[in-house]
């Protein structure tokens, strides 16, 4: 049987467009030979679709694409992903279904079985799980269907659940497993999927065939590197990460060939989902330009590179906000760095209106000491400009806060921490630095001074973030285990780290929860990012 691997790109409750990808992938997969062609889950929805599902025109819509989809299935199948209406009133509304389209009807339907409630996920607020477990025959063969958290529980060893799908499957041996995912992106997690599929393989001797969804849902960035994997546990295909392809297999020729699997690393990979993040929060809400400070640092020279590639540096602007507190350097450096890129940019210097604020608030102020109030003072007057050159040109603003920064709160609220969409807070001060190692790797774009001087935010004179923070090896390191590994405070100085500083940071990090609230949404590469995966209550004193 030749199946092909659909990798593509939805758009939630999009479905003329989702729709007409799915034909289009089918019309090809027709006059490439294909019998049967796999698509991701919930591919007609758009993954993840989150309360949308509580629609009832919204369900309606899935089940008018399903039909256009099915009229197109008279020579291939399909294999598609689509919420469908629970028969019966017991338990929840819907089920996660994966459909089997053939000769213009449905021929089978498959439901998910393990529906995931941590980190990001809540599907068991939508679906009810399945209970029943059969193969699906076409072509002569017998296929075991599954939906993404299917397969990672194997051999029943994942605590959070107490049924192996596949287990149950695999007594009734199948000749492969068909996989339909959405898995999110993580630095980590092309490596664990590929380990979780050759567990399976192994654990079972059956091929399987795993697709994955590619593309950016908001904060949720999509990775594809769909895979075809024999019995043995060599990877037979992979597909190319961040990017849709239509690839094909045939299980008569195949399955012994050992196919080309992408080179990757934790830094590029990075790179590339930021910049595909970037790119389809503005294409799928339909914004086309992007506008940022450039400082002269090295965080707002990384988005401005990264937005220049997603973008195209025609359509991003910087302003260039000094202070009397900017340094010469920081200018010659933010514009080194705009004419390396092409990006435009102009420079609208902010000290008259920083005057103007301290002699409106001199009277209430007094002879007060110069603080943070001043300092963070500058910081809202190139908020307030920035969000006026995007109001009068339709600019969408770019958060340039590092993940090192949003955790001890080390930003100036409807400040620096304005903007649409968050593109490094979720990457440490350390990643940071390695992204503009790579982005050098060929010559030099991101200006050298840049990455060599000490970070600074220019609010008084002389002002280093060391003043006021660890050093970032050691800050970085620290953060990591508390949020990436949730360990405590006892856990942490077993570790190594001096009490003291356990202490410090961590009352940075609880106590800054109000200010990360109210931050844009972050793009997430980490296993656990800031934002909708990470639920801390606001007043709450655990730790602090």
């Amino acid at each position: 049987m030749k199946i092909g691997l659909a990798q593509l790109n939805y758009h939630v409750g999009n479905f003329s467009a989702n729709t007409a990808k799915i034909i289009a992938a089918l019309q090809e997969a027709e006059t490439q030979g294909a019998e049967l062609v796999v698509f991701s889950e919930l591919c007609i929805s758009g993954y993840p679709a989150r309360d949308f599902l509580e629609f009832e025109d919204f369900i309606q819509q899935c089940e008018n694409a399903l039909r256009e989809i099915a009229t197109h299935t008279q020579r291939v199948a399909a294999l598609v992903g689509c919420p469908r209406k629970n028969p019966v009133r017991e338990g929840k509304d819907l089920y996660n279904s994966a459909f089997l389209l053939y000769e213009g009807e449905v021929k089978h339907i498959t439901d998910k079985t393990l529906l995931p409630t941590y980190d990001v996920f809540d599907e068991y607020r939508y679906f009810e799980p399945n209970q029943k477990f059969e193969l699906v025959s076409f072509k002569g063969g017998k296929l075991a269907v599954t939906i993404c958290e299917d397969i990672w529980n194997v051999g029943n060893d994942n605590p959070l659940y107490t049924v192996c799908p596949l287990d149950e499957i695999a007594g009734l041996q199948p000749d492969m497993i068909l996989n339909l995912s959405a898995s999110p992106f993580s630095y980590a997690q092309h490596t664990e999927r590929l380990q979780v599929i050759r567990a399976n393989v192994l654990r079972y001797k059956i091929p399987m065939v795993y697709v994955n969804q590619v593309g950016a849902q908001t904060e949720l960035i999509f990775d594809g590197g769909s895979v075809a994997m024999n019995s043995q546990g060599t990877i037979m295909h992979q597909s190319p990460f961040f990017e849709e392809s239509l690839s094909f297999i045939d299980t008569s020729t195949d399955m012994e060939r050992s196919g080309t699997v992408p080179e990757t690393s934790t830094v590029s990979l990075i790179h590339d989902a930021l910049i595909l993040g970037i790119r389809d929060y503005f294409h799928k809400l339909g914004f086309k330009k992007a506008i940022l400070g450039l400082s002269g640092g090295i965080d707002s020279a990384i988005v401005l590179y990264l937005a220049a590639e997603a973008l195209g540096k025609e359509n991003v602007l910087s302003l260039l906000l000094p202070s009397g507190f900017s340094t010469d350097h920081s200018l010659a450096d933010a514009k080194a760095l705009s004419e390396n890129l092409g990006t435009a940019y102009e420079t609208v210097p902010i000290e008259a209106n920083y005057q103007a604020f301290l002699q409106t608030l001199k009277p209430h102020f007094k002879d007060l000491p110069f603080s943070v109030a001043e300092e963070n003072l500058q910081a809202r007057v190139r908020g307030v400009l920035l969000m006026a050159f995007s109001n009068k040109f339709g600019y969408i603003l770019l958060n340039t806060t590092n993940k090192s920064e949003a955790a001890v709160g080390y930003g100036t609220l409807y400040g620096d921490m304005c903007g649409g969409l968050a593109v490094l807070g979720d990457v440490y001060k350390t990643q940071v630095y390695e992204l503009a190692q790579y982005i050098n790797r060929n010559r030099e774009i991101i200006p050298t001074h840049i990455i060599t001087k000490a970070p600074s935010a220019e609010l008084r004179h002389n002002q280093k973030d060391s003043d006021s923070l660890p050093e970032y090896d050691l800050l970085d390191k620290l953060l990591y285990q508390y949020i990436e590994k949730r360990k405590g405070p006892k856990e942490l100085v077993a570790l190594g780290f001096d009490k003291p500083l356990v202490d410090r940071v961590l009352k940075m990090v609880n106590g800054n929860e109000w200010k990360r609230f109210q931050t844009p949404p972050i793009l997430r590469v980490s296993p656990k990012a800031f934002g909708m995966g990470r639920r801390m209550n606001i007043e709450g004193k655990y730790l602090g």
